[in-house]
C-alpha cells in the first residue's frame, strides 16, 4: 500500500470516530469518503454496518468510479453512500474528503424551507459558500448524480432538503472545519427561535465580510492547522482507527 493511500485511511477513520465523539452518526447510517491520491479514480468508503466508532483503517473500503468494491471484505457498502460521494469526487476533484450526516439539528433545519439564516459567526462563516439540493428519495439513482453536483457547484457546504447535511474539502481537517461549522450554525439557530423571543438580524455588510471563509484555499490552511490537534485528541482517547 503507497504512503499517501495509508494516510488516507488514517485520516478517514479518524473522521468516522470525531463524528461519532460528537454524537453525530446514525446507526450505521450516513457516511466520509476520501479520494485516495493517484492516477486512478478511486475512493475510500465505510463498510455498511460497522458502526463509526469501531472503524479502523484497515476496515475501509475501496471503490471506483463505477461501484466495483476492490476491497476483500465481509462488508459491502451502502448504495445510496455511493451516489452521493461518488458524484462529488467525479466532479470535484478539489474535495479529497466529502462528509454527509443525518444529525438532529441538520436534519431539523433541511426540513426549514427558509433553510441555515445568517443569525450569528458561525453561521455567516459558512453562509455563502452553502448550497442546497432537494430530496428526491433513497439516493439509489444514479441519474441524481449530475443534479447534486450541479447543485453543489463549487461551494464546500450542502444542504440536503428533508435529509441531513453535507461538507467537502481539499484534505480531512477541512471537511471537518466545514461540516463542524455547519452542524454548530444549525443547532444555534434551533436554540435562537426556540427562544421564542425577536432575534437580532445582522447587517448586509457584517454577513459579507465573512464571504469566503469556507474556501477550499482557506479550509485548505484551517484544515493543515486544526488536523493534528484533533488527532492528538483520538490518539488519548482510543488510537486504535489507526490500525
Amino acid at each position: 500500500m503507497r504512503e499517501q493511500e495509508r494516510q488516507a485511511r488514517i485520516d478517514t477513520a479518524a473522521l468516522y470516530r470525531l463524528v461519532a465523539l460528537n454524537g453525530w452518526d446514525d446507526l450505521v447510517g450516513t457516511h466520509i469518503s476520501a479520494r485516495i491520491p493517484g492516477d486512478e479514480p478511486r475512493f475510500l468508503l465505510n463498510p455498511y454496518g460497522m458502526l463509526f466508532e469501531e472503524i479502523r483503517a484497515s476496515d475501509l473500503l475501496t471503490i471506483d468510479l463505477d461501484g466495483n468494491q476492490l476491497t476483500e471484505s465481509e462488508y459491502t457498502y451502502n448504495r445510496a453512500g455511493f451516489t452521493i460521494h461518488s458524484a462529488v469526487h467525479m466532479h470535484r476533484h478539489d474535495a479529497m474528503y466529502v462528509i454527509h450526516l443525518h444529525t438532529d439539528h441538520g436534519v431539523a433545519i433541511s426540513c426549514q424551507r427558509d433553510g441555515l439564516k445568517p443569525l450569528n459567526q458561525t453561521a455567516i462563516a459558512i453562509y455563502s459558500d452553502l448550497a442546497y439540493h432537494d430530496y428526491e428519495g433513497v439516493a439509489t439513482n444514479l441519474a441524481e448524480r449530475e443534479r447534486l453536483v450541479q447543485d453543489l457547484g463549487d461551494k464546500n457546504a450542502m444542504i440536503l432538503r428533508n435529509h441531513g447535511t453535507m461538507a467537502c474539502g481539499p484534505n480531512p481537517g477541512g471537511a471537518w472545519q466545514a461540516i463542524y461549522r455547519l452542524e454548530k450554525a444549525c443547532h444555534y439557530q434551533l436554540l435562537a427561535e426556540s427562544g421564542g423571543n425577536t432575534l437580532t438580524v445582522l447587517s448586509q455588510d457584517i454577513i459579507d465580510s465573512r464571504a469566503g471563509e469556507t474556501s477550499t484555499a482557506k479550509l485548505k490552511k484551517r484544515g493543515e492547522f486544526i488536523w493534528p490537534a484533533l488527532l492528538r485528541k483520538l490518539d488519548r482517547l482510543d488510537p486504535s482507527y489507526r490500525e
